[in-house]
């Protein structure tokens, strides 16, 4: 199979219209080969022949949109220094804008032998078990797609989730219940006009893991937070199908929600990976460059920082790994047209050595960037990190949920004596909190000039 050197940028798999480009970030790899699936699984290996930058990258010009594809690092195998490189293992690649299939959990997935977790490298072949990466086609007809564009203080936000919202709904088509689809149905678009909402926030639907300890029990992952691909709808919610068919069906569920002058902003879980600690399997960043993807406990490399509680902690003090964040953030809304973001714990992407810094390099790059900085940013405003409860702190470009208002609601409703004045003060803005940090003066020019228009 013929490949040409290409390009380190765009990083992931890109379709130009002749062929795809393949590029893949690896400061530790020592070699990079690209998997291509057929249709029967066959595979078909080449390897990357050009690094420019610790971005490996190669041109096939036969590959087009469908085909399936995944990555074998070739590396250091180094667990007490953090490095977890195996070419046994198949990897996602974290640019990917699809998947296609689910995660068949077998002891292939895991860098270590069940029986002895601490000292055995397992070498058995992870690819029959694991999802594949798809080529996508970026085309798409928006039409006359417009932003809806909600000022903040006329937003009203409806919390939602792709597959509950219409999984049971007698008038949504059966096989559209549950999907993108049929939340883009018209009876679906009706009902939401009809609560008089402005936006829909979608819980996750970045890419995301069925953990194996549910299915064991037979269970799944309802919620999504779970997260392995940045850029990639989540294919069990396509009604379509899971070799790019999802991408154009998310596609056409904003499109839809937009011409009903309903926003849409999504959950998006950057602070952790799917892959968990050193017990986890190695899915994808684990296996490309783990020092660089992840934060490791400095006197034993081996170990993970636990700022979330699921394991893991994304380095967002690597170059790399930021660009990662803000490639998939520019993505969602120059090519996905989404109008917002709800970043769940938030103050996780804020550390730079140990405390939460409001001038980190993440708030720096959010504020500098001309695309994410226009849309709505919602802050979870905490981790369960030292020093991780932030409620107040986020910069004034940002909005946050609450959490004080939240637990004074709560003791109101429940009957806690003397909260009446508590009470009082989150329901009028907080002001405790906000006044002084450039929202308040906003809000209040906004509502002058409103005034002078004759507008409520």
């Amino acid at each position: 199979m013929q490949i040409w050197p290409g390009q380190p940028y765009p990083l992931g798999a890109t379709y130009d219209g002749v062929g795809t480009n393949f590029a893949l970030f690896s400061e530790v790899a020592e070699r990079v080969d690209l998997c291509l699936f057929g249709d029967d699984g066959q595979e078909t290996t080449v390897g990357l022949p050009e690094m420019t930058a610790f971005c490996w990258h190669g041109y096939l010009p036969e590959v087009k949109p469908g085909r399936r594809y995944g990555y074998r690092v070739h590396g250091p195998w180094a667990p007490e220094q953090g490095h977890w490189c195996n070419p046994a293992k198949l990897l996602l690649d974290p640019y990917a804008k699809a998947l296609d299939g689910g995660w068949q959990w077998d002891e292939a997935m895991f860098p270590y032998h069940f029986d002895n977790p601490d000292g055995s490298k397992n070498d058995a072949d992870s690819a029959p078990f694991m999802p594949k990466a798809v080529v996508v086609d970026p085309s798409f007809d928006w039409g006359r797609d417009r932003r809806p564009n909600t000022p903040w203080h006329r937003t009203i936000v409806y919390e939602t989730h792709v597959k509950g919202f219409s999984k049971q709904h007698p008038d949504v088509p059966e096989e559209l219940r549950g999907t993108y689809a049929g939340m883009a149905h018209p009876v679906s678009i009706k009902y939401l006009q009809q609560l008089g909402v402005t936006a829909v926030e979608l819980l996750p639907v970045h890419q995301f893991v069925q953990d194996s300890t549910l299915l064991q029990r037979g269970l799944r992952n309802y919620w999504g937070y779970n997260s392995i691909g940045y850029l990639a709808p989540h294919n069990e919610y396509s009604a379509r199908g899971q070799r790019g068919e999802q991408v154009q069906e998310f596609k056409q569920l904003v499109k839809a929600l937009h011409e009903a002058r309903i926003e849409v902003i999504l959950d998006v879980v950057y602070n952790h990976t799917a892959e968990g600690n050193q017990l986890g399997p190695v899915l994808s960043f684990k296996g490309i460059d783990n020092a660089a993807y992840y934060r490791l406990v400095p006197d034993n490399r081996r170990f993970y920082v636990d700022y979330t509680g699921t394991g893991n902690t994304l380095n967002m003090r690597h170059p790399h790994v930021l660009q990662l964040i803000m490639d998939s953030l520019r993505y969602w809304v120059i090519d996905m047209h989404v109008d917002g973001f709800r970043f769940d714990l938030a103050a996780t992407l804020a550390r730079e050595l140990h405390d939460v810094d409001r001038l980190s390099s993440f708030f720096d790059l959010i504020q500098q960037d001309p695309i994410v900085s226009r849309v709505k940013l919602i802050a979870e405003p905490w981790d369960v990190g030292e020093g991780g409860y932030q409620v107040g702190n986020f910069p004034p470009l940002w909005s946050e949920w609450n959490g004080k208002y939240r637990d004074s609601v709560r003791d109101f409703w429940r009957g806690t004596d003397q909260t009446l004045a508590e009470f009082g003060s989150r329901l009028t803005g907080s002001s405790d909190l906000y006044q002084a940090n450039g929202r308040r003066r906003l809000v209040q020019r906004q509502a002058q000039r409103g005034e002078r228009r004759g507008e409520p």
